[in-house]
């Protein structure tokens, strides 16, 4: 087991109105997993994803990391920053790269500011981008890239650091159907060449497919036994 949640639970507030999203939310990764997440919109995918990125804290309930167990909502904020630098990538539909700089200094940012010496940080990304095809581009800007190479920048980006989980959120939202599977050949790769462990929320059955699971929210919990795709 890579990271547990337990009755995970997060309700929105809007006026006098409570809008419950998570109901309880029981869920579990292991090492090296792919697995998606589907359901119409407002069932909390996304905020399930950004309760297991620490980018959100859930009500209630426990978020469990690694064979020690440890429940990560019980770190202090500097503890959380840490983590999610040492153990989570993230991917979002849209890229968010910087525009002033290029490929490879866009992939190089969180190593830098992570105090990583700037020849190694270099090196490393040089390496990452060769990996996702685009080792002919390392000097271009996000302006001069296709929406699909700046989506596999953006992926090369988010493992620099070598998280032990990617979390992605609709990460081919912005995509024809060919960059899509493209991106989706790209991330089995990097599940298959270093273990990763990937968890994608996603409306499109075709890239659900391509996960080991396939699980279905609806109304805040799961509504589906674990599923091999």
């Amino acid at each position: 087991m890579l990271i547990r949640t337990e009755s995970l639970t997060k309700t929105y507030h809007k006026g006098s109105a409570e809008i419950p999203v998570l109901r309880g939310v029981d869920f579990e990764i292991a090492a090296g997993e792919m697995v998606a997440i589907t359901g119409a919109s407002g069932v909390g995918k996304s905020t399930l994803l950004h309760a297991l990125g620490t980018l959100e804290k859930p009500d209630s309930g426990s978020i469990f990391y690694g064979p020690t167990g440890q429940n990560i909502l019980q770190l202090t904020e500097k503890g959380l920053s840490e983590f999610r630098n040492r153990v989570l990538g993230f991917i979002f539909q849209f890229h968010y790269l910087l525009p002033e700089f290029d490929a490879v200094e866009n992939v190089m940012m969180p190593a830098l500011i992570s105090g990583e010496d700037r020849n190694v940080a270099r090196r490393h990304a040089e390496e990452l981008l060769a990996f996702v095809g685009l080792g002919h581009r390392l000097n271009h800007r996000p302006s001069e890239l296709s929406g699909g190479e700046q989506q596999r920048v953006a992926i090369a980006r988010s493992v620099i650091l070598r998280p032990k989980l990617l979390l992605a959120d609709e990460l081919t939202g912005n995509l024809d159907s060919k960059n899509s599977q493209n991106v989706m050949d790209l991330l089995v790769n990097l599940n298959q060449a270093t273990g990763i462990s990937i968890l994608i929320v996603t409306h499109d059955a075709s890239i659900a497919s391509r996960m080991h699971r396939v699980l279905t929210m609806r109304d805040g919990q799961f509504v589906n036994e674990p599923s091999t795709a």
